[in-house]
């Protein structure tokens, strides 16, 4: 489509050469937008991260019980993503994308009110279809509106905001759960959510070089297909999964580790625990910006090695050392994340946003059950379970991720296959 004339949102005519760069107001409108949304997102998805054991004594839950106010919401936004997807085709980007942050936090506010743990797990299930057309989306924006140049390093900008999302969401909750009750936390968390989704629709730069298309299931279906056929979509689909399972099951139960003895933290000191995500903050930018310049294929694998290095360190009993391990593991996640899912972005010629919402359907199916899972290890060995599920996992993803170096990049098609988008 080089050259092509093409009408986005605003109506406006641009050709994808006049992708958004650095230098320019609405590039950093549009990387400040996208920040916030990456906030809004974790923040809300996670926010029971920190009150688990809370919630394990209030409810009378097992630990696996509890996971479940992740893993319920995780599994409903992978399922909603594959839809959302397509819905975005049609209806268009930015909208979806702001309308998807606001309904979520509404929810949020009435999920601070759950009488019952039933009702508390119906409320995240309707927030994970909320949120899907956020994550659903972003990368394909993102593709479409940026010059290449600077796609990696918006796209970690976006992973930046989950994390400082992820660690003040988690903070706050932990801090509010101990001083007043996690009802209130809860709902601290859901008027954030409101004003980060007002920051983001007001920020969003309109799309430029978006092109409508009808929504349909059968060029749904084959547009999956192609990408399931790509062994590269494949493996950076299963290394989405195996780490983002292994990163959430690792907080999950660290929170249970730091509660029980020889620990004994605070609900507070738990949630600082989560200041370990600014290690991420930083991963995700520099790791974004390092495979613009050296290349995906040799930055995955690294950050996969990391992840499986900290994990060794978390087994350590001095306190300090099993954090250090935590941060290890976390400075790796996100990059791994980054890379993955930026590639995916680069890598699809055609149906973007299928091409990344297939990728975060199975990232997010993975939090849900390995996450889920990770309780039953938890429950039977404590921590050197969960570490030995977890290695075997990330044993697979760095297979995985060195295998990618073998796959030759695809040749550049001069327009959309007309299977997909008829």
């Amino acid at each position: 489509m080089a050259g092509a004339e093409i009408v986005g949102d605003t109506g406006e005519r641009a050709t994808p050469e006049d992708g958004l760069r650095r230098g320019e107001m609405a590039f950093y409108r549009m990387t400040l937008a996208l920040f916030f949304a990456g906030c809004a997102v974790f923040s809300i998805l996670y926010c029971t991260q920190p009150i688990l054991p809370e919630l394990s004594r209030r409810f009378s839950l097992s630990p696996a019980e509890a996971s479940l106010s992740i893993s319920v919401p995780t599994a409903t936004l992978a399922l909603a993503m594959l839809v959302m997807s397509a819905v975005s085709e049609a209806t268009g980007r930015v909208g979806l994308m702001a309308g998807s942050l606001l309904a979520a936090a509404v929810l949020q506010l009435l999920l601070a009110a759950s009488p019952t743990y039933g009702a508390l797990l119906v409320l995240r299930g309707l927030q994970g279809v909320a949120l899907a057309g956020a994550p659903a989306t972003v990368l394909a924006y993102v593709a479409e509106e940026t010059s290449p140049s600077v796609y990696g390093y918006a796209v970690g900008l976006y992973i930046s905001g989950t994390t400082i999302g992820g660690m003040l969401g988690r903070f706050a909750v932990g801090a509010l759960a101990d001083h007043f009750t996690w009802q209130t936390a809860l709902g601290v968390i859901g008027l954030t959510g409101l004003a980060l989704s007002a920051a983001f629709a007001a920020l969003l730069p309109r799309s430029r070089h978006f092109i409508r298309r009808p929504f349909a299931l059968r060029p749904l279906a084959s547009t999956f297909a192609a990408h399931l056929r790509d062994p590269a979509m494949r493996r950076l689909y299963a290394v989405g999964f195996l780490t983002m399972g292994s990163f959430v099951t690792v907080y999950n139960y660290t929170t249970f580790r730091l509660v029980a003895p020889p620990y004994n933290l605070s609900q507070t000191l738990v949630g600082g625990v989560f200041a370990i995500y600014l290690v991420g903050t930083f991963s995700s930018a520099w790791m974004g910006r390092l495979a613009d310049r050296t290349g995906r294929r040799r930055i995955l694998w690294v950050s996969v090695a990391l992840m499986l290095a900290g994990l060794v360190v978390t087994l350590a009993t001095p306190l300090w050392l099993a954090l250090l391990g935590v941060a290890i593991f976390t400075f790796g996640f996100f990059g791994a994340h980054t890379t993955a899912s930026g590639w995916i972005g680069k890598r699809a010629q055609f149906g973007r946003a299928q091409a990344s919402a297939l990728y975060f359907a199975f990232y997010y199916t993975g939090s849900s059950i390995v996450g889920a899972t990770g309780g039953l290890a938890w429950s039977a060995f404590s921590w050197p379970g969960v570490t030995a599920m977890l290695a075997v996992l990330l044993l697979v993803a760095l297979a995985l991720s060195l295998s990618l170096r073998h796959i030759p990049p695809l040749v550049p098609q001069a327009k959309p296959a007309p299977e997909v988008f008829a």
